[in-house]
């Protein structure tokens, strides 16, 4: 099993940054790529941003240039950095882990809302 924990969400004006952080514990030693997820009001949940352990990252196009995906494995911990936030990224952000040989887990995610 592995315990995920995000923090760092909260309020922040349009324009604004805010970096998201993701602690992984339990049985971590397989964990190939690291995702964070979001899902708005009345939305469906989508993918934001992954990074492979060792390898490089990806992000949907309407965070390209703005969001940054990064992990520390030393610390066991994954980190979105976003700037000139907005609106439409007003969202609970979920962080997730695959394992290399399957499994598939969440957190509990952790809110955030972008003000006009």
């Amino acid at each position: 099993q592995v315990q995920l924990v995000e923090s760092g969400g909260g309020l922040v004006q349009a324009g604004g940054s805010l970096t998201l952080s993701c602690k992984a514990s339990g049985s971590i030693a397989s964990i190939r790529v690291m995702y964070w997820y979001r899902q708005a009001p009345g939305k469906q949940r989508d993918l934001v941003a992954s990074i492979i352990r060792g390898g490089g990252s990806n992000y949907v196009d309407s965070v390209k240039g703005r969001f940054t995906i990064s992990r520390d494995d030393a610390a066991n911990t994954l980190y979105l950095q976003m700037n000139s936030l907005q609106p439409g990224d007003t969202a609970i952000y979920y962080c997730a882990a695959s394992k290399m040989f399957g499994g598939f887990y969440w957190g509990q995610g952790t809110q955030v809302t972008v003000s006009s």
